[in-house]
């Protein structure tokens, strides 16, 4: 048994204070709540230049709302999502914007890729001109260089603190929101916006690239393709989507009164050093158990793990294994998965799935997982939530799963904010 740590000061304490998210199945994160618990998916049938007729998590927000389309066109799809996610986040967290210092903000966003979709898209355009090189767009260096995320929010809110965009492959959304959490106790800032975001809906290369490894999902029924834990799954959804939280020192917190989602309790990161593509259970286990220490937290503490399962062939029984070895047999602790309705976004999955279960702490209830018809005997999990919501007796500690190419696996725990 654990010992339990000493309380640690307020300024230690890092909280979540603002959520903001573009899904493809909502925008804010009452309405990707809902649709959760409703079991609405947001997988739809899409196309795209060269590869063709596939499926998609695609997402509806309004891309004018924090831009000018002279902005827009400047930009990039994902800095777009950065933009009005980060926007969304500090409405949601009632700070007094206007009278921030914005030296003492912070911008830590993950990506898995950056700059394939612009790229792709240029080279397109330069054809019809003959690829002669002095039609191509002035543009392009700023677009593609791997700060842009990150870099198009501190320009479009005028944040003069230090931006990072972080390459952490599909463990990108929980990197974000792990280096956000290590400046502040840090004292490198006082203010950060932490997430993820994810373009990679418009890059045809992402599309060919799992079709050619086999890891491409296909379903005639689009709401139906991801299906991760399914005997049936045949590979990945490709989804957009983006996710930024405003974190704060509890100190800063309480004194202005801020209404608080959740509290870090504890964060890890590791690297298999094995494969590019195939994940390593003993090392995602290791990487919960880091996690779990960090918090001063037992496996059965843990009231939702929020699985990283991709609905991929091997990677699904890697975590399942994972996870077995961390929580056995046991019930105690539910099991639900986010990808199952909108496909996989990228470097915003992490970020993206713990946000849509940190309503449980309120509701008490846990998102079920859907498409599960029938479970793999390999991925069988003893707290799968399946089909329909679980009203939980608990509901005081998150766990969110997030691996990634090349072997990094990343893990984030989040408690309910009592007060104490």
């Amino acid at each position: 048994m654990l010992a339990m740590p000493t309380p640690r000061p307020d300024e230690q304490r890092i909280v979540i204070t603002g959520v903001g998210l573009t899904a493809p199945n909502g925008d804010g994160l009452a309405e990707f709540r809902q649709s959760l618990l409703t079991g609405r998916s947001g997988v739809v049938p899409y196309e795209i230049r060269y590869f063709g007729k596939t499926v998609a998590g695609v997402c509806r927000f309004d891309e004018l709302k924090y831009q000018r389309r002279k902005e827009v066109r400047r930009g990039t799809r994902a800095g777009g999502i950065g933009i009005y996610c980060a926007h969304e986040a500090v409405a949601d967290s009632s700070l007094d914007w206007q009278n921030i210092d914005k030296s003492r903000v912070g911008i830590y966003i993950g990506v898995t890729e950056h700059g394939n979709v612009e790229t792709e898209n240029e080279i397109y355009l330069i054809k019809g001109y003959d690829y002669d090189t002095q039609y191509w767009s002035h543009h392009h260096n700023p677009r593609t260089v791997a700060n842009n995320p990150a870099g198009e929010v501190s320009i479009n809110l005028g944040i003069t603190g230090p931006h990072y965009t972080l390459g952490a492959a599909c463990a990108a959304g929980n990197a974000g929101l792990i280096q956000g959490t290590q400046m502040l106790l840090l004292g490198e800032c006082d203010i950060a916006l932490s997430g993820g975001v994810s373009e990679s809906i418009h890059t045809f290369g992402i599309f060919a690239s799992f079709h050619s490894q086999g890891a491409l999902a296909r379903h005639d029924a689009p709401a139906k393709a991801s299906r991760p834990f399914d005997a049936d799954r045949n590979g990945i959804v490709v989804a957009e989507g983006g996710c930024v939280m405003v974190l704060e020192r509890l100190s800063d917190a309480k004194a202005r009164g801020a209404k608080i989602h959740g509290e870090i309790a504890g964060y890890a990161i590791n690297s298999d050093a094995g494969d590019f593509v195939l994940p390593n259970p003993q090392r995602q286990a290791e990487c919960i158990r880091m996690a779990l220490s960090r918090a001063g937290m037992r496996p059965d503490d843990v009231d939702i793990v929020s699985t990283h399962g991709t609905g991929t062939a091997s990677g699904d029984i890697q975590e399942a294994v994972a996870l077995r070895d961390v929580w056995g047999d046991s019930h105690r602790t539910a099991v639900n998965n986010t990808k199952s309705f909108i496909g996989h976004a990228m470097g915003a999955a992490g970020v993206l799935e713990l946000a849509g279960n940190l309503p449980s702490f309120r509701d008490q209830m846990c998102h079920p997982t859907i498409n599960l018809d029938r479970i793999d005997p390999e991925c069988e999990l003893a707290g799968l939530v399946v089909g329909e919501p679980r009203k939980l007796d608990r509901a005081d500690v998150i766990l969110n799963n997030s691996f990634g190419m090349l072997g990094i696996n990343s893990v984030v725990i989040v408690k309910r904010y009592t007060g104490a």
